[in-house]
C-alpha cells in the first residue's frame, strides 16, 4: 500500500506527459516534484476497495462492492477531482439502479481504474491465486468489463505471488500467467517481456520508448488503457529487479498514465521489498490521504489500513 501511494504521488504531476515531454521538462523523476506530495484516485480507489474487504471479508461478493461504492461514494457532494471515466460511468451506473455486472459495461470498462486498485486483494490474497482472482473479479465486476478485468487480475496475482516471496521475474511470471491467452493484456504483457529480453543493455530511455511504442495506444484519447498501463507496470517490475527505486522511477518515466503506471509497479514491488526496505522519506510522505477523488478517505493512512489487511 506505500508502494501504490509513493507511486501514485511520484507520477501524479506527470500523468499524461510522453516519455520525451517529462526528458524535456524535467530530465527524469528522480523524487517526489511537489513539496506537499500526494496522491490521487488511484490510492484512494485502493482504500476504498480495502474497506469493502475489512467490512465484508473474503468472502464479499460483486453486490457487496457495489454497496459499499453506494454507501460511500456514489452521494458524496464534493466533486470527484481527478476521477477516471470507468469509475464515473460505474458511479451513474450505479445511482440509475444497475448492479454489477452491468454497472461495469460501459464504453470505458477497458481502463486500467480496476488494476490501480487491486493491491489490498493482493496483500489479502497472498500466495492464494484463485481467491486473488475471484476477489478482484467480484470488485472488478462493479465498473469493469473484459480487457479492464483481466488486467486488475494480472497486477492483484502478481502482488499475491509478491506478498508470498517470489522474485520479481515469479510475480511476473504469475501475472502472465493469471490471464487469458487470448487477450490484448497477455499480449502486451508478452510484448513487453520480449522487449526486455531483446534489449536488455540499451540506454534507459531507448527501452523506455521502445516498451511504450510496442503497447501504447495513441490514437485513442487517453492514456488509461489497461492492457497498455499494466502490461508497462510489469515492464517496471521485471525491470527493476526486486529494487524499489529503480522500479518505481522506471514506471513515472515511462509516462503515459504515469501515476497509475508507477503505482501499480509500486504496488507490486513494494510487496517484494518489505516496506521497510523503502526510503524513509518516502514513506513518510504517505501516511495521510488527502481525500481529493473520493472524499470519505480524507485522513485516512493506507499503511494503517495493510497491517489490517494482512490480518484478514
Amino acid at each position: 500500500m506505500a508502494g501504490l501511494a509513493i507511486g501514485d504521488a511520484l507520477g501524479r504531476p506527470v500523468e499524461g506527459m510522453s516519455s520525451q515531454e517529462i526528458r524535456d521538462t524535467y530530465g527524469d523523476v528522480e523524487n517526489f516534484l511537489s513539496q506537499t506530495p500526494g496522491g490521487s484516485d488511484d490510492t484512494e480507489y485502493a482504500i476504498l476497495t480495502a474497506t469493502a474487504l475489512l467490512k465484508y471479508g473474503k468472502g464479499i461478493s460483486a453486490s457487496q462492492f457495489a454497496e459499499l461504492w453506494i454507501e460511500k461514494v456514489c452521494y458524496q457532494a464534493e466533486n470527484f477531482l481527478g476521477a477516471g471515466f470507468s469509475e464515473m460511468a460505474a458511479i451513474a451506473n450505479l445511482k440509475s439502479g444497475l448492479l454489477p455486472p452491468q454497472s461495469g459495461k460501459h464504453i470505458h470498462s477497458w481502463s486500467d481504474g480496476l488494476a490501480m486498485r487491486v493491491a489490498p486483494i493482493g496483500i489479502v490474497g497472498a500466495g492464494n491465486f484463485e481467491l486473488t482472482t475471484r476477489l478482484t473479479i467480484a470488485d472488478g465486476e462493479v465498473s469493469h468489463a473484459g480487457e479492464g478485468i483481466h488486467s486488475g487480475v494480472a497486477i492483484a496475482v502478481a502482488i499475491a505471488a509478491a506478498m508470498s516471496g517470489a522474485s520479481a521475474a515469479k510475480c511476473f511470471l504469475a501475472a502472465k500467467s493469471s490471464i487469458p491467452q487470448d487477450s490484448w493484456t497477455y499480449r502486451a504483457i508478452i510484448k513487453v517481456e520480449e522487449i526486455l529480453e531483446l534489449n536488455a543493455t540499451d540506454e534507459i530511455h531507448i527501452l523506455t520508448d521502445k516498451l511504450v511504442g510496442a503497447v501504447a495506444t495513441h490514437e485513442y484519447h487517453y492514456a488509461d488503457l489497461a492492457p497498455e498501463a499494466a502490461s508497462l507496470a510489469l515492464a517496471a517490475v521485471m525491470y527493476g529487479e526486486g529494487d524499489f527505486v529503480k522500479t518505481v522511477r522506471f514506471a513515472v518515466n515511462m509516462g503515459r498514465d504515469a501515476d497509475t503506471i508507477a503505482a501499480m509497479a509500486g504496488a507490486v514491488s513494494g510487496a517484494i521489498v518489505g516496506y521497510e526496505e523503502i526510503p524513509d522519506h518516502w514513506r513518510d510522505s504517505v501516511q495521510t490521504v488527502q481525500g481529493t477523488c473520493l472524499a470519505f478517505t480524507k485522513g485516512q493512512n493506507p499503511v494503517a489500513l495493510a497491517d489490517e489487511l494482512v490480518l484478514l
